[in-house]
């Protein structure tokens, strides 16, 4: 099976790691991730917190898990 992306995409990995692109592109793919959080994350996290809490508890698990 496919694996699908969380909020990274397998580019946007590579290009942040700095094994693909230049400065521009990792400026570039930057941005992209800032707009996902600011942008469509809070509605993500909002039809969540509706439909299912239980997915919500875990995606908070994994965000705020300290080590």
């Amino acid at each position: 099976m496919a694996r699908t992306r969380a909020l990274l995409t397998q580019n946007d990995r590579e290009v942040l790691l700095g094994k693909k692109g230049n400065k521009n592109r990792q400026r570039n793919v930057k941005w992209e991730v800032e707009s996902r959080i600011e942008d469509e994350l809070p509605e993500d996290i909002e039809i969540l917190a509706n439909e299912h809490p239980d997915i919500l508890d875990k995606l908070q698990d994994v965000v705020c898990e300290s080590e």
